[in-house]
C-alpha cells in the first residue's frame, strides 16, 4: 500500500517522534510498502490535506498527534489511519478524564484533583488547597503532556508554587495526584475492536530514582524484564484491566497501560497511551518480540488490524 508516516512534529516529545518515525518508516518499507514520510507540522496542513494514500500511520506524540486533532483532520479528510479516533485519544490525552471513566470502571486509580491554571489564579490560595488535600510526597504535572514533561514528584511543600509553574508551561489544567511508592509496570493490547489481548506485562527498573524522561529513552536508561516478576493471578487482573481500560475509551488496534504495583499489590492505572514509542529503547516492541513478533511484524500487524477496523 501507499502509506504516509506522520512524526516528528511540534509537542514536547518531537525527538521521541522523530525516532519512532524513523523505526516505523524503516519497517513500513522492508514489508514492501510505498512509503511517504511527513515531519507534520500544523502550519503546513497542505502536506496532509493534498495526500493521495492508501493509509496513515501515526508516529506522533504529545500535543497535535496523541490528543485526537490529527486523527479529527483525517477523519475530515476521509483518510484511514493506524491507531484510535478521536475522542478516545481525546480522552487517554486528558487524564483527569481518563481517571474518571476508569474509576467507573472499578479500575483502580490514584487519588487526584485537576485544576485551571490562568494569569488570574491566586497561586497562593491553590497552594494552600493543595497541602490541605495533599500528603507528602505528591505529584503535580500537566493534565494533558505526556513522557513526564513538567512533572514534579513534590516532597516538600515549598516546591509547590516551582512545580504548578512548571505543569503549567505545557498544560494551563494541572493535575494533582497522590505519589504511589511501587513498581513500574506497562502492558501492551492489541486486537481489533472487541477482541484484544494483553502481551506479557512488562517491568520497568529505571536507572534514576524514578522512571523519568532519560530513563525512558536513553539507551540503558532502564531495564524491561519481561514477563514482570509478578505471581499468576496477579498478572491476569493486571492484564484483565489493561483491556477493560483500552476498550473503555473505545481504543482501537493498539495502546499501552502503565500502572504502579503498590506496596499492597494493588495494581493502580496511571494511564493509557494511545500511540506508545516505537523507539529502539520502547516498551511495546520489547513485549513484541518477547511473544515472537519481530518489531517489523509487529508494525504489519498494526497495519492489518487498521484495514480490519
Amino acid at each position: 500500500m501507499k502509506i504516509a508516516v506522520l512524526y516528528g512534529g511540534t509537542s514536547g516529545e518531537r525527538e521521541v517522534s522523530l525516532s519512532s518515525g524513523k523505526g516505523i518508516i524503516n519497517a513500513l518499507k522492508a514489508n514492501g510498502h510505498d512509503v511517504i514520510g511527513i515531519d507534520f507540522n500544523p502550519s503546513k496542513l497542505n502536506e496532509i490535506i493534498n495526500l493521495e494514500i492508501d493509509l496513515v500511520f501515526i508516529g506522533l506524540h504529545g500535543k497535535f498527534g496523541e490528543d485526537g486533532r490529527i486523527q479529527g483532520l483525517l477523519d475530515m479528510l476521509g483518510i484511514p489511519y493506524v491507531g484510535s479516533d478521536v475522542l478516545a485519544s481525546a480522552l487517554a490525552m486528558d487524564k483527569d478524564k481518563a481517571k474518571q471513566i476508569f474509576q467507573s470502571a472499578q479500575i483502580p486509580v490514584a487519588k487526584s484533583r485537576a485544576y485551571n491554571v490562568t494569569d488570574r489564579t491566586d497561586k497562593e490560595k491553590l497552594e494552600k488547597k493543595i497541602q490541605t488535600l495533599f500528603s507528602l510526597p505528591f505529584v503535580i504535572k500537566p493534565n494533558r503532556e505526556g513522557s513526564t514533561l513538567g512533572l514534579t514528584i513534590v516532597e516538600d511543600y515549598a516546591q509547590v508554587q516551582k512545580a504548578i509553574h512548571n505543569a503549567v508551561k505545557s498544560d494551563d489544567v494541572i493535575l494533582v495526584e497522590d505519589f504511589i511508592q511501587g513498581t513500574e509496570i506497562t502492558v501492551p493490547v492489541l486486537g481489533s475492536v472487541g477482541k484484544e489481548e494483553a502481551l506479557p506485562i512488562i517491568e520497568i527498573i529505571p536507572k534514576n530514582d524514578h522512571y523519568d524522561y532519560e530513563s525512558k529513552y536513553s539507551v540503558g536508561g532502564s531495564e524491561h524484564i519481561i514477563p514482570a516478576r509478578i505471581d499468576e493471578k496477579t498478572t491476569k487482573l493486571i492484564q484483565d484491566y489493561a483491556v477493560k481500560a483500552h476498550q473503555v475509551l473505545g481504543c482501537k488496534t493498539y495502546s499501552r497501560v502503565d500502572f504502579i504495583l503498590d506496596q499492597n499489590n494493588t495494581p493502580i492505572i496511571l494511564e493509557v497511551n494511545t500511540l506508545p514509542g516505537m523507539t529502539p529503547t520502547s516498551l511495546f516492541p520489547d513485549a513484541a518480540q518477547s511473544i515472537g513478533l519481530t518489531y517489523n511484524n509487529m508494525i504489519e500487524t498494526f497495519v492489518n488490524l487498521s484495514i480490519e477496523n
